[in-house]
């Protein structure tokens, strides 16, 4: 089998060619992406239901919309939390004054990519509410098995762009696929004008 460069930390963001209504105009973070598979969350899928509602303790350090979002299709039973820490980005050898034991990030939190990483929501709170730039919380996440992804590459179904950390806590999710499409130095900047509704152009 090939080996699959990694892009972890990266965004999916749909083609408009993309037929699944579970990822129409969605724009995915990718959490990890091995020849095991690959998981992420949808960015851009606010639901009606407020942190406060199934994770009061983390409400407070919840950015705007302070609601939870729909990572994705699977699981949607349990919570993912993806936060930023500031400063965390080009520091690989860790804080001694709150980094933990690996130097990699304060305890509970786990770097994914850069300053973006994974929430252990199981923690309290106080351990984090210090440290962290923002924080989101998804239910559920996307997930592909073996070869999965890299066959709906093959097939144009996404486009593979750099994410920034911003794109974890935008206060306007709804708007997130054109700004990050928008943002690019290519033609992707073009897709950014395709109207909802291509049969209207």
């Amino acid at each position: 089998m090939t080996e699959v460069s990694s892009l972890t930390g990266r965004l999916l963001v749909a083609t408009p060619a993309l037929a699944d209504p579970n990822f129409d105009r969605a724009v995915v973070l990718l959490l990890d992406h091995d020849e095991e598979g690959s998981l992420g969350v949808v960015l851009n899928r606010p639901t009606p239901v407020g942190v406060a509602d199934i994770l009061q303790p983390w409400a407070e350090l919840a950015g705007e919309p302070g609601v939870v979002f729909q990572g994705g299709p699977v699981s949607l039973d349990s919570a993912l939390g993806v936060a930023v820490v500031p400063g965390e980005a080009g520091e690989r050898d860790g804080d001694p004054t709150g980094a933990d034991t690996d130097g990699d990030g304060p305890l509970g939190w786990r770097r994914v990519h850069g300053a973006i990483g994974l929430v252990d929501l199981e923690a309290p709170p106080e351990l984090l509410s210090a440290e962290l730039g923002s924080l989101r919380i998804f239910a559920g996440y996307a997930g592909w098995g073996p070869g999965q992804l890299e066959e709906e590459l093959a097939e144009g179904a996404w486009y593979v762009v750099e994410s920034e950390p911003g794109d974890v806590s935008s206060p306007s999710p709804e708007r997130l696929w054109r700004a990050v499409l928008r943002r690019q130095r290519n033609e992707l900047a073009m897709v950014a004008t395709y109207p909802d509704d291509p049969s209207l152009n």
